[in-house]
């Protein structure tokens, strides 16, 4: 097992602790590879933050004849800010949209960190009725939204005063909400 060095950024704080797919860049491996190419001459840390041009820049001229080298030594923690607020950006410009959204945030101690929120209750209730071909059930709102059956009759119901659903009856008798733009048809439905 040798030292393996490649244009990959490090594993960061994955699950719960926020970060998107648990990637981050690393402060710590941006200064050994600034070390391992000669005191950045090489440029090998230009490349992994992702770096491209300036890399192949510092290859060819020696980290700009070690000027260049020099001033990445002192703003290289700030570069690796930089290079995880681009990488958070782009990644959540490209999740597609869950029950949570992800949203990218620079938080005081410096460190970019990709932060949940929660989708809305509207927003759920409409994912549900377009899965459902327009009809929806307090009780799938209530899993779906992980709230209490109660609330999820209640959001329904702010959305059938508004206008946007109704209150049907299945033939089988069960009160079901309806979003008439998602539906098919009223085959399976009553008339009141």
């Amino acid at each position: 097992m040798g030292l393996r060095i490649g244009l990959r950024p490090a594993a960061g704080l994955a699950g719960d602790s926020g970060y998107l797919g648990g990637v981050m860049y690393s402060v710590g491996i941006a200064y050994l590879l600034w070390f391992l190419s000669f005191f950045g001459a090489l440029g090998f840390h230009r490349f992994y933050l992702g770096k491209i041009p300036t890399g192949i820049l510092w290859m060819c001229t020696g980290g700009l004849s070690m000027i260049g080298a020099v001033y990445d030594f002192f703003t290289l923690p700030g570069q690796v800010r930089e290079a995880n607020m681009r990488r958070a950006f782009y990644e959540s410009l490209n999740q597609s949209y869950g029950q949570n959204r992800q949203t990218w945030r620079n938080v005081n101690d410096g460190e970019v960190r990709v932060m949940r929120e929660k989708e809305s209750a509207e927003r759920i209730i409409l994912r549900l009725a377009k899965e459902n071909r327009g009809l929806v059930t307090p009780g799938e709102v209530a899993l779906a939204a992980n709230v209490s059956i109660e609330d999820a009759r209640k959001n329904l119901d702010v959305l059938v005063s508004k206008g946007f659903a109704e209150l049907r009856v299945r033939k089988s008798g069960a009160l079901v909400y309806t979003i008439p733009d998602m539906m098919g048809g009223d085959e399976e439905l009553e008339d009141f």
